[in-house]
């Protein structure tokens, strides 16, 4: 099953980054595949640290503005216990981990992990239409390079209606984040094309 995360690793710096996967998990989540493209950031800190955090959130803002890389301000961070790594102090469960392989042969990589340590911050809040709407948002605007803007649009307004008929404010905000990043992109890829 693939359970939509937030994976930290640890910059070259020292620094975090933090970025939404959606690793294949096995029920007990005590292993779990990442595949990352060869260009991320991610997969670079994976390679060369072999550590990293995974996340269970219901934050949706959290998890919009690591996709489109506009956090600010940076979430909370703590120092993971038992790996080289960052645990989001607002998560609902983190899972410390090893890489127990790596295959970059193809341009979309596949990390094996292994969890050596976890924890449980507090309780996940539930289920909701619009969290998961945020969520397929969040996934759209990662693809603009590689969709039909009108897709992307008419994709936005059928989430739009979720967000508006079942969302908070949390909610509200993120599809409202997206929604303002994605139009922003779409209008300055298309600049871009007559130039």
């Amino acid at each position: 099953m693939i359970l939509e995360g937030i994976v930290t690793t640890v910059n070259s710096d020292g620094d975090a980054n933090i970025s939404p996967m959606g690793p294949l998990v096995d029920q007990q989540i005590t292993q779990f595949v990442l595949r990352p493209y060869i260009s991320s950031r991610t997969y670079r800190n994976l390679k060369r640290v072999g550590q990293g955090v995974l996340h269970v959130t219901d934050d949706v803002y959290l998890l919009a503005q690591s996709a489109v890389h506009q956090l600010d301000p940076l979430p909370k961070l703590v120092k993971a216990k038992v790996v080289q790594g960052w645990v989001l102090a607002e998560a609902c469960r983190w899972y410390e981990f090893e890489v127990s392989s790596l295959d970059d042969r193809a341009e979309r990589t596949t990390i094996a992990c292994r969890v050596v340590a976890k924890g449980r911050i507090r309780d996940f809040f539930g289920w909701n239409r619009a969290k998961h709407a945020v969520v397929e948002a969040s996934i759209l605007a990662t693809r603009i390079r590689f969709l039909p803007p009108e897709q992307i649009l008419q994709d936005f307004r059928r989430l739009a209606v979720l967000v508006d008929k079942t969302g908070g404010p949390q909610e509200r905000k993120a599809f409202e984040f997206l929604d303002h990043y994605v139009r922003q992109a779409l209008q300055d890829s298309s600049m871009g094309k007559g130039a």
